[in-house]
């Protein structure tokens, strides 16, 4: 059931029975949200060229680099979802340059679909999964005789999007969140490394505030 009133626009939803109101506050809200994605996406695009460009009038070496990554997931969830469980398996690809002991990444991470049976009461069977894609800032700091090991920090942006279903209905939402991370990449060869993170991810949804994870992957240098 729809109407129309003013600025105002009511949606009652079939499934949970509730009345909900959306505004032309809701409108410009939903429109900054997408323009926070597109920013990162574009983010995304114009920040390798510049990289490679600085790395190119500087006369530093710079490397570019593809990667798969393993990643186990705990998340925090909040309220309603509290009862949900709360460990995710996913994985991720991404791309990147390096420059000396700096480097940028972009990522996209898609998780496994993750069920809880609560009681009828409380929606039945949950599932709940989420993807995400972003940038990475990297900082290098090489040790050992022949620098073949690598310890790493990290800060980033990305986009959150969750998908949540039960018995009652299903609901989607995004978000922007923020990531902090350390690890070490140990280098095999000149083109092959294997590298460890932990990493902290802030969403601050209503009911998800925030993942913990850690990964484990393969980069190759071109």
């Amino acid at each position: 059931l729809r109407c129309l009133v003013g600025s105002e626009m009511c949606i009652r939803d079939r499934n949970f029975g509730f009345l909900k109101t959306y505004t032309r506050k809701n409108t410009i809200t939903w429109s900054l949200k997408d323009m926070k994605k597109t920013l990162l996406l574009a983010g995304a695009a114009c920040l390798f060229p510049v990289l490679a460009n600085a790395q190119m009038m500087s006369g530093n070496e710079a490397k570019s680099y593809i990667g798969v990554d393993y990643i186990y997931d705990k998340a925090d969830f909040k309220k309603d979802a509290k009862s949900l469980d709360d460990g995710y398996n996913s994985a991720s690809v991404n791309a990147g340059v390096r420059v000396e002991d700096f480097g940028i990444e972009a990522f996209y991470q898609h998780s496994g679909e993750r069920k809880t049976h609560l009681s009828a009461a409380e929606g039945g069977e949950h599932k709940f999964k989420f993807q995400a894609y972003g940038l990475d800032l990297f900082g290098y700091a090489p040790i050992g005789m022949n620098e073949d090991f690598d310890l790493l920090a990290s800060i980033g942006i990305a986009n959150y999007d969750t998908k949540h279903k039960n018995e009652k209905g299903k609901e989607s939402k995004g978000r922007i969140g923020y990531r902090f991370g350390v690890g070490a990449q140990y280098n095999l060869t000149e083109n092959f490394s294997v590298r460890v993170m932990g990493r902290y991810n802030y969403i601050g949804m209503r009911n998800l505030d925030s993942f913990k994870e850690l990964t484990a992957g393969v980069r190759y240098s071109f």
